[in-house]
Order: C-alpha cells, then structure tokens, then sequence
C-alpha cells in the first residue's frame, strides 16, 4: 500500500510539473503564466481541486501514441472566489500548444456540466492553438460540444472567457457565447481567420496583433468588454467582477455591509454638471459620486463610448448603470452604443441585477453610415433589451433627453419602475431650436428679421413645451429632485423595488432584433 501511495504521488507530482522546465521558462519568456499560476491566481489559495488531471489522449497516428502527457492540455476544477465557489478551466500551452483534441474536450465538457448542475460561475483561461490537426474531425466535434453547453449554460450561471493567449478559426465562437470577455495586451488575440490567410485572400498585410489583438477587440470590435496591461492585473479584475455576480440566475448578487451612507447627499453634482446642454461633462464622475465609495466596474470601455456601462454597488447591491457621456459624441445612441447597451442590459436582467439609467441623450447620430449601417436594427436591440427585462429599472433624466432616444434609454412608456428628472432636464421631440424651425418655419421665413424672430420663437416654445416640468405635470416622470438627492433617491427607490415580480408571457423565445 505504502508503495502504491508513493507512486500515485510521484505521478500527480509529474502531472502538475507538466512538460518541465524548459517548456516552463518558454511560456515565461513568451510574457505568459502557465495555467496553474493563473489558476492560483483566480482561486482563493489553496481552494483548487482539480478534476481529471490524470487524463490522457487515446489518439494514435502521426507520433501521438508515443505522446500521451497527463492533463491532455488542459486543467480543469473548480476552487472559490472570495469564498464562493467558480468552476474553471485553464489551457496548458506547454503540452500540445494547448490544442483541443478528444480528450482535452471531454475534459472541458465535464467540468461546463458540474458547473450548470452546481450553479455556479464557469470561468475559461484560453490559452489555446485551435484544433489538434492530429486527431482530425474528433477535435472539431470537440468544439461543437463547447459551443452547445454555452448556449444551454447562457443566462443561466454567468460564463467569464479570458483570453491569455491566441485563440484563432472556431475555437474564437467559445468567448463571444459568454457573458464578458478579457483580453490582455501584447500576449492574446483572436480572430477567425490568420493575417496569413488574409494576406492570401485580400493582399492586406497585417500583424496578428492588429487583426486581433486585445485593442483591436476593446475598441474596434467590441468582442472584448475588458482590457489589461498583464495577467495579475487580468485575473484580479475577473475576481472583482465575480464578487458583483450572483451564481446563477436563481439567486440575487451578493450583498455587503455598506459603510457610505445611503442617505449621503451629492452636493457636488451641481457643479459637476453644467445648466448649459450643450456643454460636456464626463459622466463617469457622476456616476463615482452616486455609488458606493465611488467604486464602479466599467465594461466595453473603449467601444460604442457614447454610452457608458458598468456594474456598482448602491447600498451594498449590486446595480447594472447605463449612463450617456456627454463628451463622446455629445452623448448620442449610434450602431455601436446601442449594441453595447442592449447586450449590457440583457445580462443584468437574466442575473437579476437592477438597473440604473442616467439619461443626458440628444437623440440617435444621423449620417448615411449609420442609416446603412442599420441603426434601426441596432437601436431596436436596445429598445427590445429594456422592454424584456423584468428587473427593478430606475431612470434620471440628467438634462436633455430628446426623441426616439428619449423612448429608448428606458423611459416610462417601456416600462421603467421609477423615473426622475433634475431641474434642469428637457424631455422633447427635439430641441428648441429644431423644433422651433419646423413649427414656426413659414412664420420666420415671411418675417422682415427671420433671425430675431427665430430667437424669439425658439424662448416661446422652450418655455411652452419644454420646461423643467412639463414632464412631471403630464406624469411622465416621476418626481423633479435635486441633484444633490439623487444618490438617496435612486437607493430609496431600489429597495422599494427589491421584492418586484414581473412576467413575461408564455413562450419558447422572443425574436430580438439581430
């Protein structure tokens, strides 16, 4: 017995050495950690339990039976984070490039079972060459499975990928089924196809990192929703996020004793934000000021920038806030802000996160690329996001809010829970001064000093129509606040709504906009 306890040690020791020391100090020189760093990285220390790190391919042909390394590239298990406990799995560069093969796939399958059977988060560590060419069709079928249990697993327990290395053709469908995706700079990349088939295709000359790399995806793209210097750096985000996630969509995110009081008023706000609509302002500093300890999680930092989205805590709870930014295209809904909204949205709701809506929006951007583009398609993704979520929704109207993307950025009509405006909000159609040009256009154009008379129609109809409250008079706000009080209010009103209940009606699915 004793003999035989020796050798299973000696073997679980060998397996977790992996391929040794020089394949070790490859992957350290190439500015990557190897899975089990990162692993111990993500986990609360010494919380890991790996599952089937034993395993070896069965695969023969080209070499491969005389190649059978345990792990098969990849480990997998489950640990705790914070306390709570995440399922993962991390690609072995060192054994076969960490290329998926059969083995390696049933590994990973397993590990996406235990996690939608336990209800807990499932986090990948992609690391990955594709394929393994060798084993043929088998590692394709691999992936398909992979893709399946995304889908199955999709709103149900939250699905983190984290991209630490190349991840190119199919395998790169995997992250874009999950909830949020990281990327580190300079080591991770993603793309269907290789600058080398591109090169061949089109004739266009390009890097692996500017067809695919972790910029290109947090800015251009849009498929990467965080973006990071380092793995440390990386890996402590995924932690930080996890702690604002609930397990699954069958239980609410965690909460924390909160020490910033929930009644703390936001005198700041007035200066922060001028009178004068057409004057920017950075919304993150808003938002800082509105949350707890002015902690937020911003995702999707660099892409679709007129709007802002990002998970913080108000009184303890966890929130969703989807704020314009006035200084990114004066605040305006386009193709990419409206995706990015709308995907934003849909998450929060399926982990029963509420909503918070900061609304400073001049309307959607006009011009033949975004017409082209499909902004009606895009926009209606984020109408349909906020008429389906059932979560408790929360609206300010900052200062302006004008036309469809008035409707849009979750204003009563589609359903919010709770909607409030600053004394210096304008709800429109329009603004004064286009309003004022269609209304009043033949009057102005027959008139002996058309510019004075426009200045004096556009005061007339501001103060007519578009007063401070208008809105609230016709009910369609709920209250005109102080700025000053918007922190107590926004917290008065969630807990009011924690308890809410809404059903949806009876059916397999809806057709969102595509």
């Amino acid at each position: 017995m004793h003999d035989s306890i020796a050798l299973l040690h000696a073997t679980r020791r060998e397996a977790e050495r992996g391929p040794g020391d020089r394949a070790t100090d490859q992957q350290h020189a190439r500015g990557k950690l190897t899975a089990r760093e990162r692993l111990d990285l993500l986990f609360d220390s010494g919380s890991f339990h790996e599952v089937e790190r034993l395993r070896r391919h069965r695969a023969t042909g080209f070499g491969l039976e005389h190649r059978r390394p345990h792990t098969d590239g990849v480990v997998t298990g489950w640990g705790t984070v914070h306390g709570r406990t995440v399922f993962a799995y991390a690609h072995d560069f060192r054994v076969f490039g960490g290329s998926l093969g059969e083995a390696h796939a049933a590994k990973i399958h397993k590990i996406m079972d235990m996690a939608l059977s336990a209800g807990a988060p499932l986090v990948s560590l992609n690391d990955g060459a594709g394929a393994r060419i060798q084993e043929g069709v088998s590692a394709l079928a691999g992936y398909g499975g992979i893709f399946r249990r995304n889908t199955k697993a999709s709103g149900v327990i939250p699905q983190i990928a984290v991209m630490l290395g190349p991840c190119a053709g199919g395998a790169a469908y995997s992250p874009a089924l999950n909830d949020f995706v990281f990327m580190v700079r300079g080591t991770s990349q993603m793309f269907i196809t290789g600058p080398d088939v591109v090169q061949s295709v089109t004739g266009a000359e390009i890097s692996h990192e500017g067809l695919g790399g972790a910029d290109v995806h947090g800015a251009v793209s849009g498929v990467a929703g965080f973006v990071h210097d380092d793995e440390a750096e990386c890996l402590e985000e995924v932690r930080h996020l996890l702690s604002l996630l609930p397990p699954n969509n069958r239980e609410l995110p965690p909460s924390y004793d909160c020490a910033d009081p929930a009644g703390r008023t936001n005198d700041s706000l007035a200066d922060l934000v001028p009178a004068d609509g057409n004057r920017p302002y950075d919304m993150r500093a808003v938002i800082e000021e509105l949350v707890d300890d002015g902690d937020w999680l911003e995702t999707h930092e660099g892409w679709g920038t007129s709007v802002l989205c990002g998970l913080a805590r108000l009184d303890g709870q966890t929130v969703g806030v989807v704020a314009s930014q006035p200084t990114s295209l004066a605040g305006v809904l386009d193709i990419h802000a409206s995706e990015k909204a709308a995907r934003f949205i849909s998450v929060c709701d399926a982990f029963s996160i509420p909503l918070v809506t900061l609304v400073d929006v001049p309307g959607f951007l006009p011009g033949v690329d975004q017409e082209h583009g499909g902004i009606i398609r895009h926009g209606a993704k984020l109408l349909y996001a906020y008429c389906n979520a059932t979560v408790p929704r929360v609206s300010v109207v900052l200062r302006k809010a004008y036309g469809g993307a008035y409707i849009v950025m979750d204003s009563q009509s589609i359903g919010a829970d709770a909607t409030y405006a600053w004394p210096t909000n304008e709800i429109a159609v329009m603004g004064a001064e286009g309003a004022a040009g269609v209304v009043f256009r033949r009057e102005i154009a027959a008139s002996d000093d058309p510019e004075a008379t426009r200045e004096r129609l556009v005061k007339e109809y501001r103060a007519e129509l578009m007063h401070p409250y208008y809105a609230a008079e016709r009910g369609l706000v709920d209250d005109v606040i102080d700025p000053a009080e918007t922190r107590a209010t926004l917290i008065g009103a969630l807990r009011a709504l924690r308890s809410k209940h809404a059903d949806l009606p009876s059916r397999k699915h809806g057709n969102p906009p595509t």
